[in-house]
């Protein structure tokens, strides 16, 4: 079974390799620092699905988790800081490799890329497309490594 390393290279290979080839097609040329961010965006995609065991994955996803919920507790934003909390008790349900490791979940889990600029901010989602995707690949990339699609 693949550790998290294996996976933030799967993720990283798997979305360099989609934003090249994107490039050389000339149907997508991100920036150098859009191209980091694609990178970070897949690689948790690519962490996500073993949110659900003791992992490094779930430290730090927890951990940001807080923070985001702080700051959304901070602004008064109570209605999205319960969202956010309900949506991170949801790895526990299942047991590990259960749905977090499902196409279905690869497709569902990264539209808060999506959703969260637009519902938070108020911002256009289609700006974000390359972000989800990013996410998208880097999720499927884990279900790949672990043989699970």
């Amino acid at each position: 079974m693949p550790g998290y390393k294996m996976h933030i290279a799967g993720a990283a290979a798997v979305t360099g390799a989609a934003v090249a080839g994107a490039s050389w097609l000339g149907f997508y040329r991100p920036g150098f620092e859009t191209s980091i961010c694609l990178g970070l965006f897949s690689v948790l995609g690519g962490l996500f699905p073993d949110v659900d065991t003791d992992s490094k994955g779930r430290r730090f996803f927890y951990g940001a988790a807080l923070v985001v919920d702080g700051f959304l507790i901070f602004r008064e934003q109570y209605r999205y800081a319960a969202v956010l909390g309900f949506c991170a008790l949801l790895p526990a349900i299942g047991s590990h490799r259960g749905w977090t490791h499902s196409w279905w979940a690869a497709l569902l889990i990264p539209s808060s890329v999506l959703l969260a600029p637009m519902l938070l901010l108020g911002l256009p989602w289609k700006p974000f497309i390359p972000y989800y995707v990013a996410t998208v690949l880097g999720y499927f990339s884990h279900l790949l490594l672990d043989r699970k699609f």
